[in-house]
């Protein structure tokens, strides 16, 4: 069974899902893929303690604290390779970006490959399901492109800017969200 609640946050309204014990997703109000990994109906409970650890997360953050993704049990759902990019974007520090390129680059070595798509890692990362707290507004294009952002390029150079991004070699595109 999966459960819901709601967090009223300076970027708007999010959505946290969860089973009994971790987050299994993190969903900004209007944000592409809402909900789309929990399959089935999620059942409100605004007092789960879980709910209420990731409300405590959450209040820290957006004080401008930089809580350790580790302190909250996640459990996105998705598929092997999904999940090897999600886990990889949780190595990305507060304040930092990296680029779709090199996510693949790195994780084609880890697998001994010669060269992994770094379009294939976008799709994993635009369908990442635990928004912001695993960090892919902390992913950009090769060129500086903010490229596409599930949650909204307003939410992600917000989130960026809020961490203490340089913002100056990025830019939001004219159009389109190509990597």
């Amino acid at each position: 069974m999966f459960y819901k609640t709601d967090y009223n946050s300076p970027i708007g309204n999010i959505t946290l899902g969860a089973d009994e014990n971790n987050i299994v997703g993190l969903w900004m109000e209007g944000q592409k893929y809402f909900g789309d990994t929990v399959k089935g109906e999620m059942h409100k409970n605004d007092n789960l303690p879980i709910f209420l650890t990731t409300k405590k997360w959450l209040d820290r953050y957006f004080k401008g604290e930089k809580p350790e993704i580790a302190e909250l049990p996640l459990a996105p759902i998705g598929g092997e390779f999904r999940q090897t990019v999600w886990k990889f974007l949780c190595e990305i520090p507060y304040g930092q970006v990296i680029t779709y390129g090199e996510i693949a680059k790195k994780i084609a070595q880890k697998r001994g490959l010669n060269r992994m798509s770094a379009q294939a890692v976008g799709g994993a990362v635009g369908h990442n399901p635990i928004s912001l707290i695993i960090p892919c507004h902390r992913v950009v294009g090769t060129n500086g492109s903010l490229t596409g952002y599930s949650g909204g390029l307003d939410k992600k150079i917000r989130l960026l800017e809020f961490e203490g991004v340089d913002m100056s070699k990025l830019y939001r595109p004219k159009k389109g969200t190509a990597l």
